[in-house]
């Protein structure tokens, strides 16, 4: 059947609220469980400009000499959000995309970035992302989660990109965060200046501009081809899927913390 951005929003109502009621967020005491949810999530924050970027370079054109493609809405709403993605304003009025953000947010808490600089110099260097992910010390929860990233990104279809980026991150991450700055403000009220900042940030931008532009783009990419328009429904379940396995991991490794030290 053929479906509509607002369907599929709609199907994947259950999966949202499994993730926006996770136990994750109660589980965190003390800043050393902040630094774990950190160094896990990270790995999210960058390969969600991978997600991104695989839409950007099939929607405008990236190549000289230019000639416009065959998207004008899509072009248009995908360039809009790789601006702010890439290129946003920080608290300072610096520049930076939000996965600087986000590695400016870990080194203000204290969390470990060794392993996601290791990964990331490993791919400047030439080493490709799942064979990165197999050198640096990380669990599996994660290596699965971006494994599945990339898996929309080399083998999907692009309405397939769309919805995993949509349904997986766009449209859910404003009621995911807002679970997560309570439960900050809970345990550190008036600190975490950088990381307040990028989630607020995000829960602003994705639900007042970036989410309404992904169900856009999905609508125009998929139109009235229902087999599209499926295929979109389980791209978007794979994506929260994945999503949920990346909370439980990092549940998991908070509790077996608190094991150990209680």
């Amino acid at each position: 059947m053929t479906y509509s951005a607002q369907d599929i929003h709609q199907k994947l109502t259950p999966l949202v609220d499994q993730l926006t009621g996770h136990s994750v967020y109660k589980n965190m005491d003390d800043i050393e469980d902040l630094h774990l949810f950190m160094e896990h999530h990270v790995y999210a924050v960058w390969d969600f400009m991978s997600l991104l970027k695989a839409l950007q370079l099939e929607l405008t054109s990236t190549e000289v000499p230019w000639m416009p493609s065959s998207y004008p809405v899509s072009r248009r709403l995908v360039n809009e959000i790789v601006l702010e993605e890439e290129s946003d304003v920080g608290p300072d009025g610096t520049y930076m995309s939000h996965f600087e953000m986000y590695l400016a947010a870990m080194d203000e808490v204290g969390a470990d970035t060794t392993s996601i600089n290791q990964f990331t110099q490993a791919v400047i260097g030439g080493t490709t992302p799942e064979e990165a992910l197999q050198a640096v010390d990380i669990p599996e929860s994660v290596r699965e989660f971006v494994g599945t990233t990339f898996s929309f990104i080399e083998t999907g279809g692009l309405h397939e990109v769309a919805a995993a980026f949509t349904f997986g991150r766009e449209d859910v991450i404003p009621a995911l965060f807002r679970s997560f700055i309570a439960d900050l403000d809970r345990l550190f009220p008036g600190k975490l200046r950088m990381l307040r900042y990028y989630l607020d940030r995000h829960v602003a931008l994705d639900e007042e501009a970036h989410g309404p532009m992904a169900l856009r783009m999905v609508a125009d990419l998929c139109g009235e081809d229902s087999q599209e328009w499926d295929e979109a429904l389980n791209a978007s379940l794979r994506a929260l899927e994945a999503r949920k396995k990346l909370w439980d991991g990092i549940d998991q490794a908070i509790t077996a913390r608190h094991t150990v030290n209680y």
